[in-house]
């Protein structure tokens, strides 16, 4: 026992002993602490002015915590007269105390301290990522004070983009000293949302690789816009350096802040280069801010952009779009809550309610789980199954449908959440106690107690969730629940759920009176039987509990970029569970509105992208919760979509042009970025360097230089300077240029010229772009003679680009390379030399931008000559600047420029060639808007052709005048014209004589057509000369003239003559058809005329040679019927006709036509042979109907039979005593001698290609083949086209068509030789087929002309 008590102390003494020593060690330690926080300055001062002039010896009992103050205090003074030592006055800067990192909420400030040594006393500047902040220039953002070595920066309104390290460099002339801190900001919106802090160096270096890493993130993914349904992917190219085998940066992707996993619908990639973010089948929850992070061991960057998702088109016009962001809460045993987002769209009307559906996992059924749709954003579901997983997803209804459904939840699984959590924590320790069995488990049949802690949760209009807490006396069986509810007013209690106890403490009940009071209670109850009722809620009305947002405040737009809007608006005042806002766009005055973002947003500032630049657009938001959704608040002012005006960028290319004893001339280039305003001046600092050791700036001009160029006088000389120069515009001043080398202030002696300055392009394309400079200021011992321009590209080496030097100052380089970068530059020449260069340009992409416009020639209607250039993304501030050959206008009077809107127009008041030059037009405030314009001689006189026919236009013709000759040699005088209009009239002259309509002239313009006619009834002998049409149609004239005179004129008037006899000759008995000849089938010659207007009085005569021939002589017969045609019967035939009314007769000469009606008829001859006779005749027959004997057998063959070959067919056989007639009837209608007809028929019925398809086709490669055949066939045929025996079917290739059922065509489209082949078109019908083939041949004209070689 005594050896117990005895250890006990032991061990209490020794940790007595180690506290002490521990806490020695802490108060040593923080006396060391207060000792450096103290300051060196302090100490050295309170001991240097001490006042204590009498020196006594006295004992002091100090305590050990004085002892070691005094003794630091002693280490200090030491170290302060060391520095005091005029050998080591100077000291580079130090850090007493250095910056902390520090970690804090979105929309807090951060203040940043610091304390430094040195001397001479050090100028400080802060850093963000190595980037100088600007205090002046963002005073809402940053605010920097220096007050007795004490240094502080502080950060207002932090947001995401302030996460950075931070750096304070202290500089002297001894050297530079620089400390650290990171920030990191976090987002109080997503809990969720922590960002890697990294414990740096003071400079990035990694100790375990032994180098620091730099991190630029190229190709950079912007502002992107999907569909759902669709599939995006975002990307960048990040570059470390320097490379470490085996060394890889960790890549974080977040959205809203949230950093992403990989899922089934978030695939991430990364090849060592290339990070890649690809978000499969979009849905309206991948909308956000997307931010690529890269950690190395030396720091971070990142790159942010925005995604869009816009809805996908509805089924039904009208329905709303579907739900969004669909979750599942307070998931119980069977019982979960369900909630969703609004979707931005409610369509047609406002949105009902939802329907909520669920299904379980590994089934394809989807089961709704609401027969009444719910107005809330909010459900609870029950009935579920304890143990199975379940999706739900959400759709909205309006009156002009159902939504599409929204995308599914994550699963979740219907179990208690006291087992859900032991899940979560994964297995337990061994159980490691014992266990006892008795004989009887005391808990076995009790009846549990009442459930505690009954409320309600929520309560709707739809339905009121109740929650409680598990009886504590329950044994240990499982519990279940019932529910009652009671009227408030009434003692009547109502079971609830009779059919089934609850499992979980959970209950949603429904189907409630709305705007009635309920008691609600709950019961246990398990094996044993039923237990007492919980305690009562009190009286809960039915009804929403949750309003409506009440509306946002007022809306502002802000111009952001030419294609984005900033809106702000005021927070929604009485706002319960606020989800966010929705923000809507509408073009000024169309009153339609269409949503910017489809997902809601939680701040009240919103950056609008996908506007289209120069429109004139007005925003409203609207507020929702689970609620619904507020109404809209009140339209923002309009906003023209375009880039808003910023701070330009610095001058660069700061270089001396001349230098006196007491002054300098200093050239700059102007901004490269002017910001979208004119640049209003400059700002010029000085200081002065003597042994590598600067003064401060000092500014040298007060009131801005609007030039780029400037002489700083009242210089020491021989002194050494330093210059910037700062741009200021509308915005604000620029950040300064790059300050050029210290430069001595002295005379120059050179005698060649100085550099030129003011270097400048524009007119920038794929091919040229045009130099402009202004001359050098110092011009050396004689005037400047020329310039020559130097290039090169980006890496390249500078060549000269002519060989001759110019006198302007400005040329054109042509010749350029697409694609490429180049640089230029200028020196000056004089009768002493070529000048040193100029300060090289930036590098220039040879490139001709998207949208780019020319200067375009116009001469208007009135003929005057314009020039006129377009530029579509006119800025506010933005003006249109003419010059001619690069120099501003010096005489108005020449030129009139006139601008409206996006077009300026540069007028000629009087072209001549004085006129002659290089227009020129450049848009301010938008880099890279110009145009040029060379009129040259031949170009002003094309213009001055062309103005002339403006101001004295001619009528266009489409027919020139035109004659012909109607009936009874009426002379008919027509043109048309192409152009004129209501207002043109018409003046006809005859030999320069106006002619008026009367007896002789009929006259007529029809205005619809534009066809002037004049008529005259005959031709004489005084109407020969010229005819003309003049038209006048306001300023405009017209003429077209007929000239009718010598041979040309007495023909026309013979064939008017010969007309007018015939209109006559046709007024009585004459000829239609003059006589002629005709041999009929039966070998007869008919002699025959045709005859018109005859009467029965009427006298018709024949005549032969002269001689009338009387009805009964000979020749009258033969006239009739001419069996046995010779040479007695040739003659002259003449028929006449007489009545009152006239007379008319017709010839026909018989003499020449004897030999060929001969030919026609020969008669049957007889020839003898050693068996008989035979008696023959040689008859004239065609290709189509042949007739012949082949051995016992007669025939006739009817060649490619049609329908006028129908009809009964007959042939007779004589053999001198007798004869047989045989018929046989191919019209259709029946039989005919016992034969068929139907198979008779069959031929003419059959299915066939009667014409249209060539043997052989050659075509050339790449034209199109279109082929017609003609088909017939009774019934129609079926169609159908096989090349090389395989059938065709139609496709884009082969298009094959069959028309009115006789016309089948094949089209191949863009021939190839693989077309070539053996094609054929068959056609089939009940009678038969048939095939036509034909060949195509498909030809190279390269292998044409190698052949032909």
């Amino acid at each position: 026992m005594s050896n117990s008590i005895s250890q006990y102390w032991v061990r209490l003494l020794i940790n007595l002993i180690f506290s002490i020593s521990h806490l020695a060690t802490q108060d040593l330690m923080e006396t060391q602490e207060e000792v450096k926080e103290e300051g060196v300055g302090y100490v050295v001062m309170r001991n240097l002015f001490s006042r204590e002039t009498d020196f006594k010896m006295r004992t002091v009992k100090k305590s050990r915590e004085t002892s070691l103050r005094e003794s630091a205090e002693r280490l200090a003074l030491k170290e302060f007269q060391k520095k005091m030592n005029p050998d080591s006055l100077t000291h580079p800067p130090e850090f007493i105390v250095k910056p902390h990192g520090q970690t804090v909420w979105e929309g807090k400030s951060v203040m940043l301290h610091c304390t430094v040594a040195g001397w001479p006393k050090p100028r400080v500047s802060w850093y963000k990522n190595n980037v100088l902040i600007d205090a002046k220039a963002h005073p809402e953002k940053y605010f920097t004070e220096s007050q007795y070595n004490m240094h502080s920066l502080e950060i207002k309104n932090c947001n995401f983009s302030d996460t950075a390290e931070y750096r304070i460099s202290a500089l002297n002339v001894k050297g530079e000293s620089s400390a650290f801190a990171p920030v990191i900001i976090k987002s109080e919106n997503y809990l969720t949302f922590k960002l890697f802090l990294f414990i740096f160096h003071s400079d990035g270096y990694s100790p375990e690789y032994g180098v620091t890493f730099n991190t630029t993130i190229i190709d950079k993914f912007d502002v992107s816009f999907g569909r759902e349904g669709e599939t995006m992917s975002l990307g960048c190219t990040v570059i470390v350096y320097p490379t470490v085998k085996r060394y890889q940066p960790e890549i974080v992707w977040y959205r809203n802040g949230v950093v992403l996993s990989p899922s089934k619908w978030v695939h991430m990639h990364w090849s060592g280069e290339q990070a890649t973010l690809t978000l499969v089948h979009l849905n309206k929850e991948d909308e956000g801010l997307y931010t690529l992070r890269v950690n190395t061991k030396s720091g971070f960057d990142t790159h942010s952009a925005y995604v869009f998702v816009r809805d996908a088109d509805v089924e039904e016009e009208g329905v709303p779009v579907a739900p969004l962001d669909v979750r599942c809460h307070d998931a119980n045993k069977d019982y979960v809550v369900v909630t969703w987002k609004q979707p931005a769209v409610e369509g047609s009307s406002s949105i009902i309610g939802y329907f909520i559906d669920r299904l379980e996992v590994g089934t394809h059924h989807w089961t709704q789980c609401n027969d009444t749709p719910v107005k809330y954003a909010r459900f609870p579901v029950t009935g579920l199954t304890e143990g199975r997983s379940y999706t739900f997803r959400v759709r909205a209804l309006n009156n002009s449908g159902v939504s599409r459904p929204s995308r599914a939840s994550d699963p979740v699984v219907a179990m208690d959440p006291s087992d859900r959590a032991r899940l979560r924590a994964g297995p337990s320790a061994p159980w490691t106690g014992m266990i006892k069995f008795t004989e009887e488990d005391p808990t076995v049949g009790v009846v549990p107690g009442p459930p505690t802690d009954l409320a309600v949760t929520e309560a709707t209009k739809s339905y009121v969730v109740l929650s409680w807490k598990p009886p504590i006396q329950r044994g240990h069986e499982g519990v279940m629940y019932y529910v009652e509810k009671c009227l408030v007013g009434t003692e009547t209690w109502q079971r609830v759920n009779t059919g089934m106890p609850v499992k979980s403490p959970r209950f949603a009940l429904f189907d409630l009176a709305e705007g009635k009071s309920y008691s609600f209670r709950v019961r246990s109850c398990n094996s044993a039987g039923v237990g007492e009722p919980s305690e009562e809620t009190g009286a809960t009305t039915v009804g929403d509990r949750l309003d409506l947002p009440s509306v946002p405040g007022p809306v502002i737009a802000i111009r952001n970029t030419d294609t984005s809007v900033v809106v702000c608006w005021g927070a929604s005042k009485e706002v319960k569970n606020l989800v966010g806002y929705y923000i809507e766009v509408s073009i000024n005055g169309s009153g339609v509105w269409v949503p910017c973002n489809n997902k809601p947003v939680k701040g009240t500032r919103f950056v609008c992208h996908g506007l289209n630049t120069g429109d004139k657009c007005v925003f409203r938001v609207k507020a929702v919760n689970a609620a619904g959704y507020s109404g809209s608040s009140a339209e923002s002012e309009a906003c023209i979509v375009q880039a808003s005006i910023a701070v330009p960028s610095p001058p660069t290319g700061v270089t001396l042009l001349e230098r006196v004893r007491d002054y300098m001339v200093l050239g700059w280039q102007a901004p490269a970025k002017t910001g979208g305003a004119d640049i209003r001046g400059y700002y010029l600092d000085y200081r002065t360097v003597k042994d590598g050791v600067t003064s401060k700036w000092h500014e040298i001009n007060l009131q801005t230089v609007t030039g780029t160029s400037y002489k700083v006088t009242d210089l020491k000389e021989n002194v050494f300077y330093q210059f910037q120069v700062r741009a200021v515009n509308r915005a604000g001043i620029s950040e300064s240029s790059i300050p050029m080398v210290p430069l001595e202030c002295k005379e120059w002696t050179v005698a060649v010229p100085g550099p030129p300055h003011g270097l400048r392009v524009q007119e920038v394309r794929k091919e040229s772009m045009v130099l402009l400079w202004e001359p050098p200021t110092f011009s050396g011992r004689s005037p400047v003679t020329g310039y020559y321009v130097d290039y090169k590209e980006e890496n390249g080496r500078w060549r000269c680009v002519q060989e001759r030097s110019t006198k302007n100052t400005y040329m054109k380089l042509t010749g350029l390379q697409e694609g490429v970068s180049y640089r230029l530059r200028i020196h000056a020449k004089n009768v002493a030399g070529v000048g040193g260069p100029s300060k090289e340009t930036d590098a220039i992409l040879a490139e001709t931008r998207p949208g780019t416009n020319e200067i375009v020639v116009d001469v208007d209607d009135d003929g005057v000559i314009s020039l006129i250039f377009e530029c579509s993304d006119l800025k506010e501030d933005s003006q249109f600047v003419w010059s001619k050959n690069y120099k501003a206008f010096t005489d108005t009077s020449r030129l009139t420029v006139q601008t409206s809107g996006g077009k300026s127009r540069a007028i000629f008041n009087d072209p001549s060639l004085e006129d002659l030059g290089i227009y020129s037009c450049v848009v301010t405030n938008i880099d890279g808007v110009s145009a040029s314009y060379t009129l040259t001689e031949e170009g002003l006189k094309r213009l001055l052709d062309i103005s002339r026919d403006h101001q004295f236009p001619i009528i266009p013709f489409k027919s020139e005048m035109a004659i012909e000759l109607q009936e009874k040699g009426r002379v008919h005088l027509w043109a048309e014209v192409a152009k004129f209009t209501s207002n043109c009239q018409v003046e006809y002259v005859f030999n320069d004589n106006i002619i008026h309509e009367g007896k002789k002239y009929t006259m007529n313009f029809n205005k619809t057509t534009g066809i002037i006619e004049m008529f005259m009834d005959s031709l004489e002998v005084t109407d020969e000369g010229t005819f003309t049409f003049n038209l006048v149609d306001g300023k405009a004239t017209g003429r077209t003239s007929l000239v009718l005179i010598g041979e040309e004129f007495a023909e026309l008037q013979k064939k008017s003559e010969f007309e007018r006899a015939e209109w006559v000759r046709r007024q009585g008995p004459h000829f239609v058809e003059y006589l002629s000849f005709k041999v009929t089938p039966e070998c007869d010659v008919h002699l025959k005329c045709k005859v018109g207007n005859i009467k029965p009085a009427t006298e018709t005569a024949w005549f032969k040679d002269g001689i009338e021939i009387e009805e009964d002589d000979e020749d009258a017969k033969k006239i009739k019927k001419s069996d046995e045609i010779s040479k007695k019967d040739a003659g002259v035939y003449e028929v006449k006709l007489k009545d009152e009314r006239g007379k008319d007769k017709t010839l026909l000469n018989l003499t020449d036509a004897e030999s060929s009606v001969c030919k026609l008829l020969n008669r049957l001859k007889v020839m003898s042979t050693e068996h008989g006779i035979i008696l023959y005749s040689f008859v004239a027959s065609c290709h189509r109907v042949q007739c012949g004997v082949t051995g016992e057998q007669l025939w006739l063959k009817i060649n490619e039979p049609t329908e006028k070959d129908k009809g009964k067919y007959a042939i007779d056989i004589f053999n001198g005593q007798g004869s047989v007639k045989r018929v046989l009837d191919l019209s259709g209608q029946g039989k005919s001698s016992g034969v068929p007809a139907q198979a008779t028929l069959q031929y003419f019925y059959r299915a066939r290609v009667v014409g249209g398809l060539p043997d052989v086709v050659t075509i050339q490669e790449g034209k199109s083949l279109n082929l017609t055949g003609n088909v017939w066939g009774d019934p129609v045929p079926e169609v159908s086209w096989v090349k090389n025996d395989k059938a065709l079917l139609s496709d884009d290739h082969y298009m094959l068509k069959f028309e009115h059922g006789k016309f089948a065509s094949i089209t191949i489209a863009a021939v190839k030789t693989i077309d070539s082949g053996k094609y054929a078109l068959l056609v089939k019908n009940k009678y038969g087929t048939e095939a036509a083939e034909f060949t195509v041949s498909v030809y190279i004209p390269e292998d044409e002309g190698e052949k032909r070689e």
